[in-house]
């Protein structure tokens, strides 16, 4: 009796302390409003380095130009920063854009030989009257801004480019992001040729695909990160940054660093941002969008939703074949998201969790 007596005292302690270390998580959690939110499984990371700023008080906006810089400086990631695929013709080139939740913003488009696109994308917001700055300009500017001016074309990517060129040709296809076989072994010969690259290919995504984990929205078809962030005092900001896609036309530029398509951030509303087939994000003002229908009242996964389906009622032959994702999160902190194909995740990063990882809804 006495042991059966022990063992019912020690499972009641147990589970009032389990009870009162959740009232903590949630205590905290209000006492501490903050929360980062970014698009992919590579967010992960990038939170916790917004985490650790915001939980040492700084602003939203220092919190997403240290998150963005996690992934623009991972040598594994070929489709953000210095490590991405280069165009067809070999150049890295980086876009990338910052907007607090003021209205103040800045980014870079097609620049290259920059490690850290979103830190120049600041500098442009606090330095210059201007919002975008392009290709020479950019590098000039970032040059004069104290940035190093280094070699971006890293030797697998260098390698993955000849192999590229070996058998593909270049077709516009809004199905393409930047691709890696399972195991983490880059194939573009095989990325090519399942997606329509090759002499003769189809445009459209393939069974081949499928088996690569190519097709939009598969586990190895991740591009674009965008990041939201809300501080302690409520404020607003996100970033957004990548190479774009891999052998590219030179100097095609996607969504990414065009405020209001693949990042839009109002104190007032809330933040939204993009990742997918930046061409019909650029079309629709996908980011834009989303913010003015919380504007409406609509809940930022709501939001997303109808911005996705925007996208399909428009274009809808497109829709089936290509992935695109929204991640919204209004000035309350709820966050929400919705993709027009399956595999789309996000993570979040709060006082109660700090490593979140979860799936979209998607429209197919």
């Amino acid at each position: 009796m006495a042991n059966r007596r022990t063992f019912l005292e020690s499972a009641a302690l147990g589970a009032a302390a389990l009870t009162l270390a959740n009232r903590a998580i949630a205590a905290a959690a209000k006492d501490f409003p903050a929360r980062v939110v970014s698009t992919w499984d590579f967010g992960i990371a990038a939170n916790q380095a917004a985490w650790s700023v915001l939980t040492s008080g700084g602003s939203a906006l220092d919190a997403v130009e240290a998150g963005a810089r996690v992934p623009e400086a991972d040598l594994k990631n070929h489709s953000v920063g210095r490590a991405g695929y280069p165009d067809r013709d070999g150049h890295v080139s980086l876009d990338a854009s910052i907007m607090n939740g003021d209205g103040r913003c800045g980014a870079v488009a097609a620049l290259e030989h920059i490690a850290h696109p979103i830190s120049v994308a600041r500098r442009v917001m606090e330095k210059t009257p201007h919002v975008l700055l392009v290709g020479a300009g950019a590098l000039q500017f970032a040059l004069e801004q104290g940035f190093t001016k280094e070699e971006l074309l890293t030797p697998e990517s260098e390698h993955a480019w000849h192999e590229f060129l070996k058998s593909g040709q270049y077709r516009p296809s809004s199905a393409y992001e930047p691709s890696a076989a399972p195991g983490g072994l880059s194939r573009p010969s095989m990325a090519s040729a399942a997606l329509g690259l090759l002499p003769g290919g189809s445009s459209r995504p393939s069974m081949a695909s499928a088996a690569l984990g190519l097709l939009p929205g598969g586990k190895n078809n991740h591009d674009t990160i965008g990041m939201l962030a809300r501080d302690a005092q409520g404020h607003l900001a996100g970033a957004c940054t990548t190479s774009g896609l891999a052998w590219k036309l030179r100097g095609r530029v996607g969504d990414s660093p065009i405020v209001g398509a693949g990042l839009y951030v109002d104190d007032e509303v809330g933040a939204a941002t993009s990742t997918g087939v930046g061409e019909e994000v650029i079309r629709n003002a996908g980011s834009f969008l989303v913010v003015e229908l919380m504007r409406q009242g609509r809940s930022p996964q709501e939001a997303c939703r109808e911005a996705v389906r925007r996208i399909a009622r428009r274009n809808p032959k497109t829709a089936k074949d290509i992935q695109v994702g929204f991640l919204a999160m209004n000035r309350d902190g709820e966050a929400g998201a919705w993709a027009l194909q399956k595999g789309f995740s996000y993570a979040v990063c709060d006082a109660h969790k700090q490593d979140a990882l979860i799936a979209a809804p998607s429209l197919y």
